[in-house]
């Protein structure tokens, strides 16, 4: 006796052929969320405009003088970009100085470097930095669909940007096309 698994999209509840047909959503934070991330599947037709809708926001915490905990706000970038009246954010942010995180000695789990969570170069936050992994199709994409906007982000992290003269830059992030538009000398 055979046994049939359908596999359907939690979105829609279409059926999906193969199993090659679904994208695994992780998601991490919602309102009504309970418990950690969460793992749903769709059809890549449902999520055609998905990155379309992304907002860039800015996570910030806020530390009070009296001592209590810090408290994570979530915004749009244009929000908090209003909050700077004498100069530009842009601008506060390319001097502010570098954020430590100490975490008291008695607080610190242990192997807590272990658990550190992953970097996902993939979003706009991250793309473009300097990193050992595999660069992957997604990163490639948003460097070269926000090229500009990455190497400003690098400048005011104080990390090396993205040339497009240099060829090793070029290949990791498949900048050939734009190099050759700007006319950038590979060599």
């Amino acid at each position: 006796m055979g046994q049939k698994i359908i596999r359907f999209s939690d979105l829609t509840g279409k059926h999906a052929e193969n199993d090659d047909d679904l994208v695994r959503i992780v998601v991490r934070e919602h309102p009504d969320l309970v418990g950690g991330p969460v793992e749903i599947e769709a059809l890549p037709g449902e999520l055609a405009g998905v990155t379309g809708l992304a907002l860039d926001l800015v996570t910030v915490e806020l530390h009070y003088p009296n001592g209590d905990e810090p408290e994570t706000v979530v915004m749009t970038a244009e929000a908090f970009d209003r909050l700077a009246t004498a100069t530009p954010m842009a601008e506060v942010l390319r001097g502010a100085k570098r954020a430590t995180r100490a975490v008291p000695a008695q607080t610190a789990p242990a192997g807590a470097a272990s658990t550190r969570e992953r970097v996902n170069y993939a979003t706009l936050e991250h793309a473009g930095r300097p990193h050992k992994g595999r660069t992957t199709d997604a990163e490639k994409h948003l460097v070269q669909q926000h090229l500009d906007e990455i190497n400003a982000r690098l400048t005011a992290e104080g990390t090396r940007t993205i040339d497009l003269a240099n060829p090793e830059h070029v290949t990791r992030y498949g900048l050939e096309s734009l190099a050759h538009t700007h006319g950038a000398t590979l060599t």
